[in-house]
């Protein structure tokens, strides 16, 4: 399975439907008081789509990923528009100025950081680039604050999983950030043996613990180090063990917006095992995820982000 330009612009097309879709909107704001209430377009001048901000954030890196991939595609004119009219200087510092509120200290950590910095790395050498680099510096700064005093990492297969945050986050360091990272990882990952993959799936992970740390140190470590972690994180891999990582997640309500985030674990998951090299785990769960992209908007509003990562990312 690749991506095609035809399922390109079909993704496109997905994202350009809801990254300006205010409603319905789920938001994560902490208000000091009355004053602080406000609609997401009020609240976050870019990014008050797609259901969340953070899923926001990744349909837009979904589509300056694919722009760059296919910049002759159908819906390339209808993608650069859209960044003309919303990665301007002003409305990125409109996001800047939310974030450096008292009460947002925390906010979308580490998930919706980690694609702040994807999106940002992305926009290198486009038109964009200058107008989001404060967003990205803010973001950096974040990770910088925040890393030293996380004394233990975050396992879950949700938005927290820290493993995922500094994945994503690798592909916007330069070399002194990427070392924060990679000591990071080594003194949470690092004596990690023999992984039991207890617990995956629970109902509603779109992120396999065992499997997107394993991405993490991949990325992270040099390859000489990686291999010998690897070898001891998951012994049994050629026996296809643990078991429960190699059995797609079933999907029983696609209009429930938790449930369906085993879509994404599917998505997520075929992500991960490419980058381990195991083609075959990777392909069942890619076909048990793609065709469930779009369909409900509880899917359809951050799926597609997912199915690239799976298609294009994998050991990248």
């Amino acid at each position: 399975m690749q991506l095609t330009e035809d399922l390109a612009s079909r993704f496109a097309r997905i994202a350009l439907g809801h990254v300006e879709r205010e409603y319905p909107n789920k938001i994560a704001h902490a208000l000091a008081g009355p004053e602080d209430a406000g609609t997401p377009r009020q609240l976050y001048p870019v990014f008050f789509g797609s259901f969340d901000w953070h899923s926001c954030v990744h349909g837009y890196w979904m589509l300056a990923h694919l722009l760059a991939r296919f910049p002759s595609m159908e819906p390339a004119e209808d993608i650069r528009a859209l960044f003309a009219r919303n990665l301007t200087p002003e409305k990125i510092g409109g996001e800047c100025a939310y974030l450096a509120r008292p009460l947002s200290r925390g906010f979308e950590r580490p998930y919706g950081w980690a694609w702040a910095l994807k999106l940002c790395a992305t926009l290198r050498g486009t038109p964009w680039e200058a107008a989001v680099a404060p967003l990205g510096a803010v973001i950096e700064q974040r990770f910088r604050d925040f890393l030293p005093k996380a004394t233990y990492p975050v396992r879950v297969g949700t938005h927290f999983n820290t493993a995922f945050a500094l994945r994503l986050a690798a592909d916007y360091a330069d070399a002194g950030f990427l070392a924060l990272l990679r000591d990071t990882a080594r003194r949470w990952y690092g004596a990690d043996r023999d992984a039991p993959a207890w617990g995956e799936p629970s109902g509603d992970d779109f992120l396999s613990g065992t499997l997107i740390e394993a991405e993490a140190m991949r990325r992270l470590l040099p390859p000489e180090e990686f291999a010998p972690w690897c070898r001891a994180f998951l012994p049994r891999l050629a026996q296809r063990e643990p078991a429960a990582l190699f059995t797609s997640a079933t999907v029983s309500d696609r209009s429930d917006g938790k449930i369906a985030h085993l879509d994404g674990l599917n998505l997520s998951r075929a992500w991960c095992w490419r980058g381990l090299g195991q083609k075959r785990a990777a392909e069942a769960h890619l076909a048990a995820g793609l065709p469930h992209v779009a369909g409900d908007y509880m899917g359809e509003h951050w799926l597609a982000s997912f199915a690239v990562l799976a298609l294009e990312e994998g050991g990248g």
